[in-house]
């Protein structure tokens, strides 16, 4: 018997979790199913439940859980030897403080890019460029986390003339595109706001990306989510560096909602045969 919690996949059969957490009556339905299909906003007791009841499910969330927010993703590059840009991690911003009164000169030079541990499509991501702008970013960590929201990092900026490469990943498939743009003042490069996507320039480029994220997804067991992937633009021969794991992505470089949910239908029946359920 095949269990669904996805609204959008029909199954031998379907059940719902969507604002309320998993009960007795799922868990029982969990532990007699042969295999369990997740919802892209499964929460992690849902997933807690499923994973220690039910061998087989999809999508694997082990490493979104496991691996949380911006910092879990640079732990979990780091890690798994994933090339990503140099960075430093700090839970609060005490943590930040500290080092600073160790090393007056961290960070060493300017510009890099400070990340608040949540938010997607480039929000919460500031490019700094001079100490006035690190220190009004840095007013706003501690303002956040006033509200009990805590963790940042710094990383390096990656010139990569104003573009990035996101990759979708789902079960088998892997679609990949460009997203850029040519203003100096954003060098966040998102559909979102106002990038074009091209997926076309640079084909090498792409698969050589596609073979990272395909092997990185091999060895963390990944099977649902958008990659985003820079390239120098100031090295002779780039590298694919990882920058982000998006698990929940913005579908319209993949023809939009409809699309979307017409591959992962189709990505979730060919993992099912993969699992000799049917």
């Amino acid at each position: 018997m095949i269990l669904s919690f996805h609204p959008c996949f029909e199954a031998d059969e379907n059940r719902l979790c969507a604002g309320k957490l998993p009960d007795e009556n799922d868990l029982a339905r969990i532990r007699s199913a042969d295999a369990v299909v997740l919802p892209q906003g499964c929460s992690r007791e849902l997933y807690r439940m499923v994973s220690r009841n039910c061998a087989r499910f999809f999508p694997d969330y082990t490493a979104r859980f496991a691996y949380p927010g911006k910092l879990g993703q640079a732990r979990l590059f780091l890690e798994t030897g994933a090339c990503h840009p140099d960075t430093q991690i700090f839970e609060r911003f005490s943590d930040y403080a500290g080092i600073c009164k160790i090393n007056a000169c961290f960070p060493t030079s300017y510009p890099f890019v400070l990340k608040m541990d949540w938010g997607g499509e480039g929000d919460n991501v500031h490019l700094i460029a001079s100490a006035d702008e690190l220190e009004q970013s840095l007013g706003q960590v501690k303002a956040f986390e006033a509200t009990g929201q805590y963790g940042f990092l710094i990383q390096q900026y990656i010139p990569s003339g104003f573009r990035s490469l996101r990759i979708v990943v789902i079960y088998r498939r892997y679609e990949s595109y460009w997203r850029s743009h040519d203003n100096p003042g954003n060098f966040c490069a998102s559909l979102s706001k106002g990038a074009r996507m091209d997926r076309v320039s640079d084909p090498g480029l792409q698969e050589m990306a596609v073979q990272a994220v395909r092997e990185f997804c091999a060895r963390t067991h990944i099977n649902l989510a958008g990659f985003d992937i820079l390239f120098s633009s100031e090295e002779r021969q780039p590298v694919p560096l990882f920058l982000e794991i998006n698990y929940f992505f913005g579908r319209q470089g993949i023809g939009g909602s409809e699309a979307y949910y017409a591959l992962l239908v189709e990505q979730i029946h060919r993992w099912i045969a993969d699992q000799k359920l049917r």
